[in-house]
C-alpha cells in the first residue's frame, strides 16, 4: 500500500478542482524532499540580465527543470555551461500556475574530473592570455628572511610540516599563520582575503599558500580566478605549494616558485642556518686572507721606495701627463682659432649678401617705389591706379607727390 496515499485525507470519490490537486501535490513534494542533492548533465543552460540561472537537469531517462537565483549563483567557482555534468543542492518546489515543478539549486558543482579539468584549462589560457604566468613577472625569493608567512588551514598537517621544519632549519625566522579555509565554496574569498592581509600590513618577507593533498575538488579553491590574480598582484614573493608532488593548481603558475609540498616549500623559503654560518665563515676567512696578503705586498714594495725615489717615481708618472695636457690644450686653441676665423668670413659673406639683397640698395641703383597717396598700397601696375589718383613716389632719399594723368594694363615696350 503507498504510504503517501495512504495519509492523504480523503477518499476515491473525491473530485478536486485543478487548484485543490496542484496545492496537494504542492504540499507532498515540498514537504516530503526538503533539500535533496541531484546530479545530471547541464542542458538549455540560459543566464538572465538579472543574474539568475535557468537550466535542466537531466540523464539518459528524464530531466528537471532547475533555476539557480542570482544570490547562490554568485559563488559559483566555474561557468555553467551545456554538457557539463554537476551535483546540485536544492529544493523541490512547484509552480502552480503552469502546473510543474523544478529545482530551487543553492549550491552547484562539478561532478566528474573530465568537467573539472576541462573547466581548468579554459581558465588557465584565459589568464595566461592576460600574461599572469609570464616568467617575466616571476621574483627571486629573499636570501634572508626574517619572516616567513603561511596562507594554510589552521589546524592541517601541511602547516605542523612547515613550522617543523623552520623551526629545525633556521630557528631565528618567525612564521606568521595566517589561517585560511582551504576547502569548499568558502575557501577562495578567505585565501584572497589573507594574502591581501599579508601585503597590506607588510607582515612578512615570504609569502607561503598552499595546503596538503587532496582530491581534484578538494584543491579547486587554489585555481579560482580571484586567489591566481591575489597572488599576481602580491609585492611580497609568494611560493604556490599545493597538494603532493603529482598535484597542480593555477596558484602553482602564479606564483614567483612552486613547491612540490609544502614541507618543500619550508626548505625553499628558510635557509639552513648551519649553511649560512659556514659560508660567512668561509667568506670571512677568504677576506682574512686576502687583505693580509695584499697588506704584505705592500709592506715589500714600501721597502723598496726612499722618499726621493717615490719623487722621482711620481715626476715619471706625472711628466708624460702634463705633455699631454699641454698639447690638448694648444690643439684646442689652434682649433677654436680656426672655426672663429671661418665663423666670422661666413658672417661676412652673409652680410654682403643681406645688404645687396637689401631694399634701399635696391632704389640707390635708381628704383622708386610707388604706392597710392591714401591708401598706402603698393602700385604695381597700371591698373593699380587710376587718371586723378594721388600717388607717392619714393626714391632712395624724400618722397615726390604726384598725380596720375594715364593708366594702363600690360607692359610697354623700350
Amino acid at each position: 500500500m503507498n504510504p503517501i496515499r495512504s495519509a492523504l485525507p480523503f477518499d476515491s470519490d473525491t473530485v478536486f478542482t485543478v487548484s485543490q490537486i496542484t496545492s496537494l501535490i504542492k504540499d507532498v513534494i515540498e514537504g516530503t524532499f526538503p533539500e535533496i542533492v541531484l546530479e545530471g548533465e547541464l542542458s538549455n543552460c540560459k543566464p538572465s540580465a538579472a543574474g539568475h540561472i535557468y537550466f535542466t537537469l537531466k540523464d539518459s531517462g528524464a530531466q528537471l527543470s532547475a533555476v539557480m537565483f542570482r544570490a547562490s549563483a554568485m559563488h559559483l567557482s566555474f561557468v555553467p555551461k551545456d554538457g557539463m555534468l554537476v551535483r546540485c543542492t536544492g529544493k523541490l518546489s512547484v509552480y502552480a500556475a503552469r502546473g510543474s515543478y523544478q529545482i530551487i539549486v543553492s549550491a552547484m558543482h562539478l561532478a566528474g574530473a573530465g568537467n573539472i579539468l576541462q573547466m581548468l584549462e579554459e581558465r588557465k589560457q584565459k589568464l595566461a592570455a592576460e600574461g599572469l604566468f609570464d616568467p617575466g613577472r616571476k621574483r627571486r625569493l629573499p636570501m634572508f628572511p626574517s619572516v616567513v608567512g603561511v596562507v594554510t588551514s589552521a589546524t592541517g598537517a601541511a602547516l605542523r610540516d612547515i613550522l617543523q621544519i623552520t623551526k629545525r632549519r633556521n630557528p631565528a625566522v618567525s612564521v606568521i599563520v595566517l589561517p585560511a579555509i582551504v576547502q569548499g565554496a568558502e575557501g577562495a574569498a578567505t585565501i584572497v582575503r589573507q594574502i591581501q592581509a599579508a601585503n597590506d600590513f607588510n607582515l612578512c618577507d615570504i609569502l607561503i599558500v598552499g595546503r596538503g593533498g587532496g582530491s581534484l575538488e578538494d584543491l579547486l579553491p587554489f585555481s579560482e580566478e580571484s586567489v591566481v590574480r591575489a597572488i599576481a598582484a602580491s609585492h611580497i614573493p609568494v611560493i604556490s605549494a599545493v597538494g603532493h608532488e603529482i598535484d597542480w593548481a593555477l596558484s602553482d603558475y602564479a606564483a614567483d616558485v612552486r613547491a612540490p609540498t609544502p614541507s618543500a616549500a619550508a626548505e625553499l623559503a628558510v635557509p639552513q642556518l648551519i649553511d649560512i654560518i659556514n659560508d660567512l665563515e668561509g667568506y670571512a676567512a677568504v677576506l682574512y686572507d686576502t687583505v693580509r696578503a695584499k697588506v704584505e705586498k705592500i709592506k715589500l714594495m714600501l721597502k723598496t721606495f726612499s722618499a726621493e725615489n717615490m719623487e722621482l717615481t711620481f715626476r715619471s708618472i706625472e711628466q708624460p701627463v702634463l705633455y699631454r695636457l699641454e698639447d690638448a690644450k694648444r690643439e684646442l686653441t689652434e682649433s677654436m682659432q680656426q672655426r672663429l676665423s671661418a665663423i666670422k668670413q661666413q658672417i661676412q659673406h652673409d652680410m654682403l649678401i643681406l645688404e645687396n639683397a637689401s631694399p634701399l640698395a635696391i632704389l640707390s641703383r635708381g628704383y622708386s617705389v610707388v604706392r597710392d597717396a591714401h591708401t598706402g598700397a603698393i602700385i604695381r601696375s597700371g591698373t593699380d591706379t587710376a587718371c586723378g589718383a594721388e600717388i607717392e613716389i619714393i626714391p632712395a632719399q624724400g618722397k615726390i607727390t604726384a598725380t596720375v594723368t594715364a593708366a594702363a594694363a600690360g607692359r610697354t615696350e623700350p
